[in-house]
């Protein structure tokens, strides 16, 4: 079981920025998935990754990937409060799911 969560490399985002995006995106795609992969994904470690994608369209392009394997995914839009503007989309969360599908959609990904 894995999850992967895809940050934006184009926005410049700070360090804590970036690390409240990612985890907001693993909570949100935690929630989305069902009881049985929750405990399993829980019960194996809660492995994470963290990848790299050049913009908004590789996001939702990954995101449409994932809907159609059936994994859980959430796509963050950030609030505006701080670095960026309200509804700009900034982190893809894919999974949990189990690991060969994940990689599916994300494998070619490189690490952030």
């Amino acid at each position: 079981m894995k999850q992967v969560i895809a940050a934006r490399t184009d926005l410049g985002m700070g360090q804590g920025k970036l690390a409240a995006q990612v985890a907001h995106a693993s909570l949100s795609a935690y929630e989305d998935a069902d009881r049985r992969t929750q405990k399993a994904w829980k019960g194996d470690g809660q492995k994470k990754v963290v990848v790299k994608v050049a913009g908004e369209s590789a996001l939702f392009e990954l995101a449409e990937k994932a809907r159609v394997e059936g994994l859980p995914n959430a796509i963050i839009r950030d609030a505006g409060h701080t670095q960026l503007d309200s509804g700009t989309a900034t982190t893809l969360a894919v999974g949990p799911g189990e690991e060969s599908l994940v990689d599916k959609v994300t494998g070619d990904l490189s690490l952030f």
